[in-house]
């Protein structure tokens, strides 16, 4: 199952390809019918990789390709999204058994299991995962430095500039040194 170059943005329904990157942000074109193009802003918008995410578990995180990859061997007993909080945790206790049930709530199975809807369709859910060559993951690896990096140089609203009167006045001695 290959997930490289789809990710999930903050803030927006559905799925998205990674389709460039220009001064402004992200290209990402969507994964449903109507293939709306949109540029996500580096600043102040959030895009998770779908590689890169894993589920809780009770001894190790658990990748979300193993996950999607037991839904697409279940076949058609996929539940619906909008179906009842037991029949979801019993379907996801199948497919991800060894998930910490404390940690995932209900609506991270709702959300898994509607990428799960829309990939499904997608030829990218067939195809086997490349691997990188050393060059591509330090290249990936400077990418990720690079975004971490700008969402720590965003400050906050209500930080407040130094300023040259927001400082104490020096005192000023009057006196000479010449007597007394």
């Amino acid at each position: 199952m290959n997930l490289r170059g789809i990710v999930a943005v903050s803030g927006r329904p559905g799925l998205f390809k990674l389709v460039g990157q220009n001064k402004a942000g992200y290209v990402l074109e969507s994964l449903d019918a109507q293939k709306v193009k949109i540029v996500a802003n580096i600043s102040n918008t959030k895009l998770a990789s779908l590689e890169d995410i894993t589920v809780y578990g009770e001894d190790d995180d658990i990748k979300l390709s193993d996950v999607l990859a037991n839904i697409a061997a279940q076949g058609d007993k996929v539940p619906d999204t909008k179906a009842d909080a037991t029949q979801l945790k019993s379907f996801f206790q199948e497919v991800a058994p060894n998930h910490d049930q404390d940690k995932v709530y209900v609506s991270d199975m709702k959300k898994i299991i509607s990428w799960y809807s829309i990939l499904k369709d997608q030829p990218l859910f067939t195809e086997e995962t490349p691997e990188l060559d050393p060059q591509q993951e330090a290249v990936k690896a400077d990418l990720e430095k690079k975004s971490k990096a700008a969402a720590a140089a965003v400050k906050p609203s209500n930080a407040k500039a130094p300023s040259k009167t927001s400082q104490p006045a020096k005192k000023v001695n009057m006196t000479s040194k010449k007597g007394v």
